[in-house]
């Protein structure tokens, strides 16, 4: 049976993943909104529904444990002192700027039941479903045509980045945008209140309360000693630092952090929307970052202080020395062809989830580079996308691996 966190590795034998099915979330979307949420286009709720499903059963019908965020959440926030410590705090981190509203916010959600609070919260609250007195505050005045008390979180369905399984333990993330920081917020309560999923004395590499953001997408644990980071649009210098000092100093088996500096742009967003390990020697990459790369490495000198080095290189090189490999194999987005390239990256080519060695799940729509997976030796499992990959998001973004062999 499958117990507690184990992550030392990006391809070892997936054995339990956490995911979140996409809910009325999504339906909060609209073109008014999408800067504000992070999104450029509004899924079909119901079609994507449907691809998820796909995307689960995939992974169960290869023996990995499929948990929902939803449920671990409603187990968390079971007793009524976690729960009310809780609303306050979504509250509090859902800018609302009426007490007024606020209390009335909080009597209505401590009044429901375990899972319709959470299936709430993560929808949003809307104006029209709690009637509440408007008090003459200027607070209330400047918010009056905005539909929503509190922002729907239609982004949830990328598990991948409000946490990372590193090791045997978790490290919670402080999220650049507010779009997205109450997903780490359940998360936090997840750790703290539900030991059946979390067990207790699981270490914590990172807090929520940052202060500075890091996302997990840009986290890649290469081997039991090497864990990659991108220095990204979504993660600080600052928040690797204390990552890395955190994990490093640790009785464990990690030795350095590699961290990679790549363009901080949408297209880009995190390390893993550019490159991801897909066997023990191969990966796949997008051939815009195939120059020489800027690198930066964390490790600890004798007196167990943080020691950083830079340079550049490629990362073929960097991958043979660090992975301690004769040669790599990298699989190039798109293939030789720019126009596929931009256009597969664009949804999440190289966005893989390796579920064993030499077998991932990825999207049916880049086909492409499937096809070079294949070819590669690379089994390849594809799920349909027409509306998951709207968010800007592929399988390893829609999986937090929380056991790995």
């Amino acid at each position: 049976m499958v117990k507690g966190i184990n992550v030392y590795s990006e391809i070892g034998k997936l054995n339990r993943v956490l995911l979140h099915r996409l809910g009325r979330e999504i339906e909060g979307l609209v073109p008014d909104n999408f800067e504000r949420l992070l999104f450029d286009e509004i899924p079909y709720l119901e079609v994507a529904q449907h691809e998820h499903d796909r995307f689960a059963k995939v992974l169960t019908d290869n023996d990995v444990e499929v948990r929902y965020f939803v449920d671990e959440v409603v187990m968390a926030l079971e007793g009524r002192e976690a729960k009310q410590e809780f609303v306050k705090e979504f509250l509090r981190d859902s800018d609302v700027f009426s007490s007024h509203a606020i209390a009335a916010m909080e009597e209505y959600l401590m009044e429901m039941p375990g899972r319709d609070m959470v299936e709430t919260i993560i929808a949003g609250i809307k104006k029209d479903d709690l009637h509440i007195k408007k008090s003459n505050s200027l607070a209330d005045f400047i918010n009056e045509d905005y539909p929503y008390y509190t922002d729907p979180m239609p982004n949830l369905y990328f598990t991948r980045d409000p946490g990372a399984c590193i090791g045997n333990g978790i490290s919670i993330h402080c999220m650049r945008t507010k779009a997205r920081k109450r997903e780490a917020l359940m998360l936090k309560y997840i750790y703290r209140y539900n030991k059946s999923f979390i067990p207790e004395g699981t270490d914590q590499w990172y807090d929520y309360e940052g202060p500075n953001p890091i996302e997990g997408g840009d986290i890649l644990v290469l081997s039991p000693e090497v864990v990659a980071v991108g220095l990204s649009q979504r993660t600080s210098a600052d928040a690797i630092e204390r990552l890395a000092e955190k994990l490093l100093n640790h009785t464990n088996s990690f030795r350095k952090i590699l961290v990679f500096e790549i363009p901080k742009c949408r297209a880009f967003m995190h390390l893993d929307t550019v490159f991801t390990m897909v066997d023990y020697d191969k990966f796949t990459i997008h051939p815009e970052i195939e120059g020489p790369l800027h690198l930066y490495e964390v490790t600890l000198d004798k007196e167990r202080r943080p020691v950083f080095r830079s340079g550049k290189g490629e990362l073929e090189d960097i991958l043979k020395r660090e992975l301690k490999l004769a040669a790599v194999q990298m699989i190039r987005c798109g293939g030789t062809d720019r126009i596929a390239a931009q256009r597969e990256q664009w949804s999440d080519a190289s966005n893989t989830l390796a579920i064993a060695p030499g077998v991932v799940i990825t999207y049916d729509r880049n086909h492409v580079t499937n096809e070079l997976l294949d070819k590669c030796g690379v089994k390849v499992m594809t799920i349909p996308s027409s509306e998951l990959s709207r968010g800007r998001g592929g399988p390893r973004c829609m999986s937090m691996p929380i056991n790995r062999d």
